[in-house]
């Protein structure tokens, strides 16, 4: 019975490709066709803007949890635990850009979000898998943050501008000074700017420190001017009367 219970609780590093992989993101995808679908043709614009609002308090509400739950057992280190990394910094404070939806949150936003999260989803780091809260946190963080843009994008038809690609890398050489300082007062490898994660990463295919954080800067150029494309194709083009 024990045998049993165990590997059925899959506690084990998630590996990519299994179905603790891709289960997450299959649900994630339907659920998010769903609900830009229906608030597209059923609900109005105030009810589209609520929807938002409470999904985006909700993903928040997941890592605030998470955090407060850990500090509670008495087992967090703030120098590996505090919601620093980018997807989960975004995660929380997600709330405000859901409330406000200004254009200048989303120009930023999408580039982070998207570049930021397709990372995590394609090479999962989660070190134990499915029923664990991190597991569940991991992925609420990383799709529900996609949702959102997605939803800001097909509901409320904003779409970034070509300006908007280097407003939001100018932001991110920002937070990057901001961690690098804070990783150096407390010792600390938030964003992995200091050493490259243990799971395998897209950084596994970059240089050694210092050269990969380099590397991973210069590729964000076109990679963000690949999205900025993406969210082009189908654009309606404007009216010339």
């Amino acid at each position: 019975m024990e045998v049993l219970s165990s590997s059925f609780l899959l506690l084990e590093r998630v590996t990519i490709g299994s179905l603790q992989h891709l289960v997450p993101i299959s649900f994630a995808i339907l659920f998010a066709s769903f609900l830009i679908i229906y608030s597209n043709r059923k609900l109005t614009r105030r009810q589209q803007e609520l929807a938002l609002h409470y999904f985006g308090i909700l993903v928040s509400l997941v890592v605030f949890s998470f955090h407060i739950y850990h500090m509670v057992l008495g087992n967090y280190d703030f120098k590996t635990d505090l919601p620093l990394y980018l997807c989960s910094l975004m995660a929380l404070i997600i709330p405000i850009f859901t409330y406000y939806r200004k254009y200048w949150m989303y120009e930023l936003l999408l580039f982070w979000i998207i570049a930021g999260t397709s990372q995590g989803v394609i090479t999962p780091d989660i070190a134990e898998g499915f029923p664990v809260f991190d597991y569940f946190r991991y992925w609420v963080v990383h799709l529900g943050l996609l949702i959102v843009i997605f939803y800001a994008t097909f509901v409320f038809d904003m779409r970034p501008k070509l300006w908007s690609v280097f407003k939001s890398l100018l932001a991110l050489q920002v937070y990057v000074i901001v961690m690098m300082l804070l990783n150096y007062v407390v010792n600390a490898n938030y964003s992995y700017l200091n050493h490259k994660p243990e799971s395998a990463s897209v950084l596994d295919y970059l240089g050694e420190w210092p050269w990969y954080l380099i590397q991973a800067q210069l590729l964000l150029i076109p990679y963000f001017l690949v999205i900025y494309l993406c969210f082009q194709i189908g654009k309606k083009p404007k009216s010339v009367i």
